[in-house]
């Protein structure tokens, strides 16, 4: 049985974990190894999930597959009508159960929840991320592109997908 649950200030290692096997897997044929090391302490810091979650207003939700941790899924909203699906990422062993279409289908929800009128979804997609074909599967339009600086000499080579709402 899968499960999802929205995560706590408590729940920051967990997610920590969780990206610490994800995320290497996922980018480790798209970014160099000292890129992958300075993306994911960004970004996965403990510290710094608890810094989105307290002072940037990211949601993050996490799945489970009969009771272990699988995925989690962060929105966060930017503008009054444009919200950001910030992350979304299955452990490798756990892709194929629908586990991301499920966490995807989520983040709807839950924006639908605390916004019922329209609105925008927005997420940021390396170009070369396999993962591109699963967004358009679910709905989502590129809607323009981007190199985007994050320091330390590096860029991020997105899509910016959207989807309304």
């Amino acid at each position: 049985m899968i499960t999802i649950q929205k995560a706590t200030i408590n729940d920051c290692s967990l997610i920590n974990e969780l990206a610490a096997q994800v995320f290497p897997a996922t980018y480790c044929e798209i970014l160099s190894p000292k890129q992958l090391d300075y993306m994911f302490n960004w970004m996965y810091s403990p510290e710094n999930i608890c810094k989105q979650m307290t002072e940037s207003g990211h949601v993050y939700f996490i799945s489970k597959l009969d009771g272990e941790p699988c995925g989690y899924v962060s929105v966060e909203q930017q503008e009054e009508n444009l919200f950001h699906l910030q992350k979304i990422y299955v452990l490798p062993t756990f892709q194929g159960h629908s586990i991301g279409k499920l966490l995807f289908e989520h983040a709807i929800k839950y924006i639908k929840e605390i916004h019922p009128g329209p609105c925008l979804m927005e997420l940021n997609v390396n170009r070369n991320n396999k993962a591109l074909q699963f967004y358009e599967r679910m709905g989502m339009k590129k809607l323009r592109e981007g190199d985007f600086d994050i320091g330390n000499g590096y860029y991020m080579n997105d899509y910016i997908m959207g989807l309304y709402l």
